[in-house]
């Protein structure tokens, strides 16, 4: 009788190639993720709105370069939590954890608000008030009931927003050309325009456009499936921001040149509420002139269908850290690691998160939500960038030339322009973001009892 082989344990294959890794990345930020913002973004840089999204690149090539190393050397991990833990010291880890936690519960609320305003335009009979709570509840029902979009369903909604991306494109095209020729379509006002010029209201926008670029850091997650991890993540991180940033810019660059007043979208509203709502529609107007009511009314369901994708993702996404959390006992189990008996899913946390969700989406509006949502991701891209450093850098006990300008500067840089960006938050994002990060350093400190004992790991899985 032949001896039994023990059980090998299973481990995830490493199937994924560079292609691969890319095209994920661009499901997660969504071809279309520019677009809701061009309004606000062109409004506040005076006409410059594709300057603000390539300088906003700029800072997130060098935060891609410090990702792909952390992740080459915590393969396992992928997380910026993870990353500042092991590379800096935990509780800068968790601070930066907690600031991502605000990341997560904002993004549904964004999606509600977005998905009601883009519904509001299609249907302007119904009010906003009773699409913000119609979206809330129809986002928290299908995570209770354990709805999952399967991967076919995200590669289907891609192709059918690059459709539509590409018709908008195609038509403003076609319209600038029949209005000013062909040498219409090339212009640097977008870029630069000296008699609007002005580096702050650059730099603000650029805060704001920088949304554009939101989960590109998804990538690490796949670490533990990559052929050659150590060089495919980080070449996947960085092409990634390279390929959204020139695929934002240039729809961004044609929507300026189809309308290139931009004073024109507020122009006569008297009231904070109606400008804001004309800036969040703005795209939708550009798309109505260059391409009639059709192409108007396929972008608007293109960006409802990838806002509500998002939503339901987002608010599963949420309340599932909070199961981690809970169920780790980083914040109290009973409530937050409870699940579903029927449908395993974490419902007390589902319900808790569109609740949030609804009443924060009644008090902010899309700027101020994607403001916030930025405040916390570009804590966490400087906290990675620092790691990175301390890592790469300071740890070695030697250091040449070789290693400043490899292991230092990359990461120098994108330490500086994430931060240039996130000081660049208006006032009202830094309180809202400074009582959230104040409230998670007194949890901590209440949690360590003093900063004396280590803290538990929350789970981003």
């Amino acid at each position: 009788m032949s001896q039994q082989r023990p059980h090998s344990p299973v481990k995830l294959q490493r199937v994924l190639r560079l292609r691969d890794l890319v095209i994920y990345g661009i499901i997660l930020i969504q071809p279309v993720a520019a677009l809701p913002l061009f309004g606000h973004a062109n409004q506040i840089s005076q006409g410059h709105a594709v300057a603000s999204i390539l300088l906003a690149m700029v800072g997130m090539i060098f935060t891609a370069i410090s990702y792909g190393r952390m992740a080459s050397l915590y393969p396992t991990a992928g997380s910026a939590y993870t990353y500042v833990s092991k590379g800096i010291h935990p509780y800068l880890g968790f601070v930066t954890g907690w600031s991502m936690c605000m990341d997560y519960l904002f993004i549904p609320i964004i999606c509600i608000i977005y998905s009601a305003i883009t519904a509001n335009h299609l249907l302007p009979i119904i009010p906003y008030s009773l699409w913000l709570l119609s979206f809330a509840t129809l986002f928290t029902l299908l995570n209770l009931r354990g709805l999952k979009l399967a991967a076919i369903s995200n590669w289907i909604l891609m192709i059918i927003m690059s459709i539509v991306v590409f018709y908008f494109m195609g038509a403003a095209i076609h319209f600038i050309i029949v209005r000013d020729g062909f040498n219409g379509l090339f212009s640097l006002k977008p870029i630069y325009d000296p008699a609007n010029f002005s580096m702050k209201p650059l730099a603000s926008a650029t805060a704001l456009a920088a949304l554009t670029y939101i989960g590109f850091d998804g990538i690490t997650t796949l670490s533990e499936e990559v052929r050659n991890p150590k060089k495919t993540v980080l070449l996947a991180a960085v092409i990634t921001c390279i390929v959204t940033g020139i695929w934002s810019g240039a729809q961004i660059y044609l929507a300026q040149l189809s309308w290139p007043d931009w004073t024109t979208f507020t122009q006569g509203l008297t009231t904070e509420a109606a400008r804001n709502n004309a800036l969040d529609t703005a795209i939708m107007d550009i798309a109505h002139r260059v391409g009639g009511s059709l192409l108007d009314i396929s972008l608007t369901i293109v960006l409802l269908l990838a806002s509500v994708g998002s939503g339901i993702t987002a608010q599963i996404g949420a309340s599932r850290l909070l199961y981690g959390m809970g169920r780790d006992g980083t914040i109290p189990n009973k409530f937050f690691g409870h699940l579903d008996k029927k449908y395993l899913t974490p419902n007390y946390n589902i319900i808790l998160v569109g609740a949030i969700a609804l009443g924060c989406a009644f008090f902010f509006n899309y700027e101020e939500s994607a403001r916030l949502i930025n405040f916390g991701a570009f804590f966490a891209f400087m906290a990675v960038n620092l790691a990175s450093m301390v890592e790469f850098y300071f740890r070695k006990t030697k250091k040449s030339i070789t290693d400043l300008l490899l292991n230092f500067l990359p990461s120098g840089i994108g330490l500086i322009i994430c931060f240039f960006i996130w000081m660049n938050l208006p006032s009202k994002t830094f309180i809202i973001g400074g009582l959230w990060m104040l409230m998670g350093i007194f949890y901590l400190a209440i949690k360590t009892g003093g900063f004396r004992k280590k803290i538990g790991v929350i789970s981003f899985s």
